[in-house]
Parts: structure tokens; sequence; C-alpha cells
């Protein structure tokens, strides 16, 4: 199996803007002297070449000139095309390879936001860059689609097997449940077999697990399932589920409330992550303010629930075997468990000391 390389820079260090040899205003002015006037004018304002960064739609030129969307269509189509046949675009070929040299640098499928942000510190840099993008047949954009982000590539090969391996890679993924990092990242490798090893190293394979809609990964550097709770992280409910997952035991309230502050920066009053708690069935309260996962077998319900629920399961049992496992599943003093075992309402004693639900 291939290993994954570890000397890549860290996937932050992609989102800092690349330096060219070229400068991207003065290239753009250059190419859109190329095409006709009128032209020209739909071209500035549908990629925000101009003053103003804004992007227009077809329909507000349209309006603003008193034209039909398609005929605005048209006419960018073609002011387009007139630039492709311009001298000033054959002068570009080396800012172009330029641009496809960074793109193949990032992993040749790169997710379009991620991509305009390496190319360009600011709105305007990164409009120019995708009016570069959009002329030039070497970059492909695919659109986004309900399983994957918009996206630019610079090889149809390579993006057809990573869509296909990121597809297989969520089918084997199990519903509710999280893999470690290292762990995903070595199955996504497995999926990755006709794939070119240049690109796999850490900081691409995540650049590309970014592309799929349903993989995801939580704050604490797990993945899964982009619906799995512990994925989908939204609100201080979901935070607690982490923080009490990664304890991998009962926490009380507090405690909750004070690990959110620490492992996600987020705010998480006491009193709020109490309520929180509450109304959120993956939690049980198992003691005084202490709350477990459902998931690791705990089930709703008052001491006296917990022991009718064994003793209808397992039986008439002697005293101190109740106590063992009520205590497995609730953080309680032996005596509160006496006191509602004696309550001759629920449970009674039978003539050898074992306990029976009434």
């Amino acid at each position: 199996m291939t290993k994954v390389s570890k000397t890549a820079p860290k996937r932050s260090a992609a989102k800092a803007t690349v330096s060219f040899t070229f400068d991207s205003a003065t290239l753009v002015k250059r190419l859109l002297a190329a095409s006709p006037e009128r032209a020209r004018e739909v071209l500035i304002h549908r990629f925000g070449l101009g003053t103003d960064s804004e992007r227009e739609t077809l329909e507000a030129i349209g309006d603003r000139s008193n034209i039909t969307r398609e005929r605005v269509r048209q006419i960018e189509a073609a002011g387009l095309d007139a630039i492709r046949a311009s001298k000033a675009f054959k002068e570009a070929k080396p800012a172009f390879e330029e641009i496809a040299r960074q793109i193949h640098t990032l992993g040749a499928v790169v997710p379009e936001e991620e991509l305009l942000r390496t190319l360009g510190k600011d709105e305007k840099a990164r409009n120019r860059f995708r009016f570069l993008l959009v002329l030039d047949s070497a970059f492909f954009r695919e659109r986004e689609t309900n399983d994957f982000i918009s996206r630019w590539h610079v090889d149809a090969t390579t993006a057809k097997n990573i869509h296909s391996a990121l597809s297989r890679l969520y089918a084997s993924l199990p519903d509710n449940e999280v893999v470690t990092e290292a762990d995903l990242l070595d199955r996504f490798l497995d999926e990755l077999k006709d794939v070119n090893d240049a690109y796999k190293n850490e900081e691409v394979l995540k650049r590309w697990l970014s592309l799929s809609k349903h993989i995801g990964r939580n704050p604490l550097a797990e993945w899964g399932r982009a619906t799995a709770p512990a994925i989908r992280v939204k609100g201080i409910r979901d935070y607690a589920y982490l923080a009490i997952k990664r304890h991998g035991e009962p926490m009380h309230f507090s405690a909750v409330a004070k690990a959110i502050s620490t492992l996600f920066s987020k705010k998480a009053h006491v009193a709020t992550t109490h309520n929180e708690l509450i109304k959120d069935s993956r939690f049980v309260l198992v003691g005084r303010g202490l709350y477990a996962l459902t998931e690791w077998g705990y089930k709703p319900g008052v001491v006296r629930d917990v022991i009718r629920e064994m003793l209808e399961e397992k039986g008439p049992m002697k005293k101190d075997d109740i106590i063992k496992h009520v205590k497995h599943a609730r953080f309680v003093k032996d005596n509160t468990i006496l006191v509602n075992l004696n309550d001759s309402r629920y449970f009674k004693r039978m003539k050898d000391g074992r306990y029976s639900a009434v």
C-alpha cells in the first residue's frame, strides 16, 4: 500500500496566496483589449473586472442594456472567442502554463473556492484568475452536484479516478461511526490505485476529500459520513457529544461545558449546556449531574426503572448482584439502590432472599 507523504505542508498552508512571474491585472487588461468593445463591457461586468468587483448575472446585464439574457450570453461567448483567437492570448501562454503548474502542485483537482483563494489575494484578483481559467481550455470547471462541490481540474483522467474513489470510500464508511484521520487516509489511498503517486501526500488527499459533500471531518480530526452525529457539528449539543465521546466516560455537565470551551474554543455556559444535554436523546443522566452517551448502552430512566428492566430481563436476583449491575448503569450510592429496591410497590423480596419485580 502506498504510504502518505508527511513532508507536504499542512493544509492551512495551501490557503496562502502564491506568487506568479506575471501581473494578473496587466495580463487581463491586455487580453480584454483584444475583444470588441461591446463584448469587453459584458466581460467586465460578468467577471467583476472593473472598479466594482461584483460579478453580474446575464439577466442583470440584459436588463440594463435592454437585451435578452440569451443575447448577453452570445456576446460574452463571442468576446471570449475573440480573445482566444488573438495574438495577446498566444503571447500569454507562459502565464497560463504557470497557472496550470500551480494547479498540478495542488493536486490537479482543486475545490473552486480554495483554488481562487490560493491564486488571488483579494476578490478583484480572484475575479481576474477566474476569467483566466475560463479563457484557457487547459482548465476545466466541474459544476457543483449533489455529490461534489464545484472544482477545477487540469487532468480529466485523474479527476474521474478521484470522483470514483471518493464514491467508493463513502460507501465503505459506517453510517454513524467515525474513523481516525490516519485510518481514513489509508482507506482513501487503497481506492486511489490508478492515481499518480506524485499527488499522494497528506495535503492533497485532504483537499480531495473536501470535494465530497458526503464525507466530513469534525473538530477532533475524526472523519466519517457527513450525516453522522459525530461529524455534523452545529451547536452546543453536538460539541457536548464530541467532548463526552472523547472523554470516554460519563462527565458532569459543568465539566462538559469547560471541555467545549477548551477543545473547540466555543463559549459554553454551564446552565445552557445542562439544558441541551437534558433535551437530547444521545445523552443519559446516570448520576448527579453526570451524563453518558446512549450509544454506550445506557438507557434513560431513574434507578427504579433500571432495576425493574434488569429483573424483567434476568429474573429474580440477589441484592448484591442487583447493586453490582445497577452501578454499571448508574453512578449512585448503594443506599440509593437499596431504598428503591425496598419499595414494595415495585419490588418484592422472595423467601430465598432474591428480589423480583412486582
